[in-house]
């Protein structure tokens, strides 16, 4: 058994509850101290009654689950009350039942306080008949008072009832009301601790936006940048013209680039076509490429349905990617760029015929993590087929409406 503190206990109220009602037991023994019409025993009923008053500290938990000590104690309450009735003929006695139905709705559930209940009324209701027959008065005051009597003591065991299953409902829809509110408490920390996940999850994919924009617009255009500063450093002597307009680009470029980080930072680059169509802005793209690398790639685009923007966000920065990664690494003579819309869903493909690369050894990349990531956020697919010495091959699959 577990004990309780007054400050501890989870209902106070109805600890109070039962002081009051063993306070008005208490007071009537105390105050027929002096009268022994009947062969009492205010000693042992004192005894009692202290007894079972200090029971309520040391209430079994019904979490605990130990149906032995339950019984146990409310067994210990019964010998008490019927040790108080029948040998020391205490009074208000109907009294020390409610309390016991009281405590067994904190360690019983409702099945056991059912049970615990009935036989408080049962042995009450007997007890309080018998106590009634006892009184000799009955016998002396003829038959008509002897009904009366008799009815008296019914209708005493009818309200011994009422208020047995009064109480018993009130201490249920207490405790009730009182779980209720802790699974409301529970509900609410565990909704804050999911806000909290959620806020956190929304921060984590918003960074990974910001990087993944910063990593595409950036790394596209120094990567652009880097190609016209060598061309113009080869031809710097051999064609001085060209080599300054490679430079005037690459400034261009570089002014590009600027913008764009500072746009990057501040989260604004919602369209990185900055209002061109999807077509427009890939062929934007394969002059940007063509002008670095000296490869024309051969375009095929066919796009005669509306976009979404972030469909069409998502692959311009793929396609822009893939691009980039074809200039650092593939050292291909020979790109192509295809897109169709077919069955509700964007499909682009990307080939060059570069050195390839071994898939299983490039996944920490962040461009093709990238690429997979904006894929995957429109429930779309992204698939790379590729293997050193035979090119690559990126097919996308974007959904063209938003759901």
């Amino acid at each position: 058994m577990s004990s309780r503190s007054l400050r501890s206990h989870p209902l106070r109220f109805l600890l109070y509850l039962e002081w009051s009602l063993l306070g008005f037991v208490l007071v009537s023994e105390v105050l027929r101290l002096g009268f022994l019409s009947l062969p009492r025993l205010p000693l042992l009923n004192l005894l009692c009654l202290g007894i079972f008053a200090a029971m309520s500290f040391t209430l079994p938990n019904n979490k605990n689950n130990k149906t032995a000590n339950n019984i146990l104690y409310t067994v210990s309450e019964f010998m008490l009350i019927i040790a108080a009735i029948r040998v020391g003929f205490i009074r208000l006695f109907p009294v020390l039942f409610f309390v016991l139905a009281i405590r067994s709705c904190f360690i019983f559930a409702r099945p056991g306080r059912l049970i615990v209940t009935g036989l408080a009324y049962l042995v009450g209701t007997a007890l309080l008949i018998e106590r009634f027959q006892y009184r000799s008065i009955a016998r002396q005051l003829g038959p008509l008072a002897s009904e009366r009597l008799l009815f008296l003591g019914l209708m005493s065991a009818v309200f011994f009832g009422l208020v047995l299953v009064f109480l018993q409902l009130l201490v249920e829809a207490i405790l009730s009301e009182r779980q209720s509110r802790d699974q409301l408490a529970i509900a609410n920390a565990r909704l804050r601790d999911y806000a909290l996940r959620i806020e956190d999850v929304a921060t984590l994919q918003e960074r990974n936006r910001i990087a993944r924009e910063i990593h595409d617009s950036l790394g596209h255009s120094l990567t652009a940048f880097n190609l016209h500063l060598e061309a113009a450093l080869r031809l710097f002597e051999a064609d001085p013209d060209e080599a300054k307009a490679l430079l005037t680009e690459a400034k261009q470029l570089g002014a590009t680039t600027l913008q764009d980080v500072r746009q990057s930072v501040s989260s604004l680059r919602a369209d990185p076509l900055r209002g061109k169509s999807l077509a427009a802005a890939i062929a934007s793209l394969a002059a940007d490429f063509q002008r670095s690398t000296g490869i024309e790639p051969q375009l095929a685009i066919a796009i005669d349905q509306p976009l979404s923007p972030r469909c069409q966000t998502a692959a311009y920065r793929i396609i822009q990617e893939a691009l980039t990664n074809i200039c650092k690494y593939a050292a291909a003579t020979a790109v192509s760029i295809g897109t169709q819309v077919t069955a509700q869903q964007l499909q682009i493909e990307i080939r060059d015929n570069g050195r390839g690369f071994q898939r299983q050894q490039t996944t920490t990349g962040f461009g093709l993590r990238g690429m997979q990531e904006r894929a995957q956020a429109l429930n779309g697919q992204l698939k790379i087929k590729t293997a050193p010495g035979q090119g690559c091959r990126i097919s996308v699959r974007l959904p063209i409406t938003e759901t």
